[in-house]
């Protein structure tokens, strides 16, 4: 299945058979997801049909053009981003046809326990612990605390990384499972952030009983499961697709155009240079998903994260200096959990204020420093400590 031909035969059979405008949103998904058109590069029953991953667009395009809706990817990004390559790579059989497609169709949203109060930046020295238990079920009991969770409050399903073994150096003795966010002992709680809304949460494990059916990847081989969870997410983070003027530039430059008695000298040159950096970036993105599309994907996804984080904190400060008084202004500081962050549909407080969690979220931007200087470029590595030093042995 390589032909750009066939498969917009295959989408016109879809739209005949579903007509967008006379069929339920979700039975039209489940439809695309089952006739390989969801995920074009996936395996043929797994939303995909073994073809090359840059005819998704294709298949996109016919289905835009026809009206057909999405699966909301703003709202189930991390189930897209992060945990379906995870699934599709270490995932046993049972586990992809249980979990991909109601994750694509977004029946079923998805959340992320990695970073913990303890080990945010220093991911791998986390201390959430997974005992398994010697009876016949083969469970593991898992015991610890989360943060920083977005969709927390909205997920079915997380992609966990606990200790299952303290007596090996910290990146060896980690598991990586599959948690239902609805069992007893998950307690998701509110973390209200700088703009007021709590799209962050902390999550609380107590005596969360895993089978072991929902563990993906060796036992200790955590890790390096997670490695591939990581690089998907700095992709998604950084790739994301945006027209010109598109993100955070694009209320900046409107506010330029429409407002000239806001202007200065020195606020136009600083927008010049960031609406050049932006589009250096933007194009950047469209570079990182040919990349994918030819299935190469690289370390590039943590340097477009870098920039995206940078980035969206110089415009936003950039945006609030420019609108002086009003800029000062915020709309709502009214506690909410909201779906999804809106850059663009807020104010430019709202902007400003949200932009400082860019360098935090998805890997700290000094940690993404060290991996692109040392995995990228090729420098020295950091001097370390606890490279052979067991977990239980390290200094807290």
């Amino acid at each position: 299945m390589t032909d750009a031909a066939e498969l917009r035969r295959r989408t016109q059979e879809l739209l005949a058979a579903y007509p967008p405008g006379e069929t339920d949103r979700l039975d039209f998904l489940g439809a695309r997801f089952d006739a390989g058109l969801a995920w074009v590069h996936y395996p043929e029953g797994l939303g995909g049909l073994g073809a090359p991953r840059r005819l998704q667009a294709v298949v996109d395009a016919e289905l835009a053009a026809a009206g057909a809706p999405d699966n909301d990817p703003r709202r189930i990004g991390i189930g897209l981003g992060m945990a379906a390559p995870t699934i599709l790579g270490f995932g046993t059989e049972e586990q992809k046809r249980r979990f991909l497609r109601p994750l694509w169709v977004g029946e079923e949203v998805w959340c992320q326990l990695f970073s913990e109060p303890g080990a945010g930046s220093d991911l791998a020295a986390l201390g959430t612990r997974a005992v398994r238990t010697d009876g016949e079920e083969g469970e593991w009991v898992v015991n610890g605390q989360k943060v920083w969770t977005s969709s927390a409050h909205l997920a079915r399903w997380a992609i966990l990384i606990a200790r299952t073994d303290p007596d090996v150096p910290k990146h060896r003795g980690i598991t990586y499972f599959i948690c239902d966010m609805t069992d007893p002992g998950v307690d998701v709680r509110p973390l209200r952030q700088i703009t007021g809304e709590a799209e962050f949460n902390e999550v609380f494990l107590t005596d969360v009983r895993i089978p072991d059916a929902h563990r993906l990847g060796e036992v200790g081989d955590g890790w390096r499961v997670a490695q591939t969870t990581l690089m998907n997410e700095r992709v998604s983070i950084g790739g994301m697709r945006i027209p010109r003027e598109g993100g955070m530039i694009g209320p900046v430059a409107k506010t330029w155009r429409e407002r000239p008695e806001l202007r200065t000298h020195d606020t136009h040159q600083r927008l010049l240079r960031l609406w050049v950096e932006s589009e250096v970036a933007r194009l950047s993105g469209e570079r990182l998903r040919q990349q994918l599309a030819q299935g190469q994907p690289g370390h590039e996804g943590s340097g477009m994260k870098l920039g995206f984080a940078r980035l969206n904190q110089e415009i936003s400060g950039l945006e609030v200096e420019l609108l002086g008084e009003e800029g000062l202004l915020y709309e709502d500081w009214t506690m909410r959990r909201p779906e999804l962050v809106d850059f663009t549909g807020r104010d430019a407080g709202y902007r400003y204020l949200r932009s400082k969690g860019n360098s935090i979220e998805g890997g700290t931007s000094e940690v993404l420093l060290n991996i692109v200087a040392e995995r990228v470029l090729g420098l020295p590595s950091e001097p370390r400590t606890d490279k052979d030093v067991a977990w239980k042995d390290l200094a807290r």
